[in-house]
């Protein structure tokens, strides 16, 4: 029987303990008559009823198709009756993913529409303050929405109001603390009010809580690479920027527009730790990469600067070349470092 890798991950809340038991009865009614327990997850593990709430912080296992189509659809009907969160679940064969889930409460219940409304508002340029209002609306229907405060920290940070949105952050992780974004969220603010420790240490948790397949975990490889090389830690720089290089993304991936970006990052974080011949091979794979649809790619003289530094180090020839190409794409530096050789 072919089984495949399967990966759950997420958290619903129910509001009320009428809901929370009525959840729990249909849930246990279909797992022992209409699934025949074919399902994947015991009642037992991932209800909490303290909380009121199902949770799974993350939970992998093989499993059959009819097993993953099962807890999938199990999930979705249990979904409806939750008043906030979401589930993510991916099925996996030899580290390649076959398919994956999203599943959030659709209901007419206020908090549900009024956290709907507001996050397709951000979506709609100018329309961060009516946004602001639907999730705050959302909040104060159910005041333990995480999903909620995640999204109004995203709204806080865009206008610039950082102390607000670290507020809506660290509230969205007091209440749901295995949920990733608002962990990279807050390390976006941090990194606004230059506190990079606390924005390291927040996307050190945004890698920890997300997984490879997740497009989020390599924005927050790339960004802690950002940071320590901010620092100069150089290799633990470059150890995040392998990471990401080594990683082959999909047109569709975000990451793979900042693939150029990276390689010179790279670069120059190896030039940090002297490494300097696996630093010219990082820039010759920026220079390889067009410029067409990249995001944030270096000065166009930047890789042929660095480039050249690096063969120089290295007693390599070709340096003078990569410095008068550097120099006459615009670099003062370049045009110094041929004047002073």
């Amino acid at each position: 029987m072919v089984t495949y890798k399967t990966i759950f991950s997420g958290h619903l809340d129910f509001g009320t303990e009428r809901s929370f038991e009525q959840v729990l009865k249909m849930y246990n009614h279909r797992y022992e008559n209409y699934y025949r327990k074919s399902i994947l997850l015991e009642q037992e593990d991932v209800f909490d009823e303290e909380k009121l709430c199902l949770d799974i912080p993350r939970f992998i296992v093989q499993a059959t198709n009819k097993e993953w189509n099962n807890t999938v659809n199990l999930l979705t009907y249990v979904a409806q009756y939750a008043i906030a969160g979401n589930f993510r679940a991916w099925k996996l064969e030899n580290g390649k993913c076959l398919d994956s889930v999203f599943i959030e409460p659709e209901g007419d219940k206020a908090a549900i529409q009024q956290f709907l409304q507001g996050r397709n508002l951000i979506k709609e340029d100018g329309k961060e303050d009516e946004a602001n209002k639907a999730l705050s609306r959302a909040i104060e229907k159910f005041e333990r929405h995480a999903f909620a405060y995640e999204r109004r920290g995203f709204v806080n940070y865009r206008l610039g109001n950082y102390k607000d949105a670290i507020y809506d952050y660290t509230k969205s992780i007091d209440i749901c603390q295995n949920n990733a974004e608002p962990y990279l969220g807050r390390a976006y603010s941090y990194r606004k009010q230059e506190n990079i420790q606390a924005a390291i240490a927040d996307l050190g948790m945004a890698c920890k809580k997300s997984i490879p397949h997740q497009p989020l975990y390599w924005q927050a490889r790339r960004m802690k690479g950002e940071l320590h090389l901010q620092l100069k830690e150089y290799e633990k720089a470059a150890f995040e920027f392998k990471m990401f290089t080594n990683r082959a993304f999909d047109k569709g991936n975000p990451n793979f527009a900042r693939r150029k970006q990276v390689f010179a990052l790279y670069g120059k974080a190896l030039i940090g730790a002297g490494e300097y011949k696996q630093a010219i091979d990082m820039f010759n794979s920026s220079l390889a990469i067009e410029d067409k649809g990249q995001e944030k790619a270096p000065e166009a003289s930047e890789p042929f600067l660095y480039r050249g530094i690096a063969r120089k180090k290295a007693g390599q020839k070709g340096f003078v070349k990569d410095w008068k190409e550097a120099s006459q794409l615009g670099s003062k530096e370049a045009k110094e470092l041929l004047a002073a050789r």
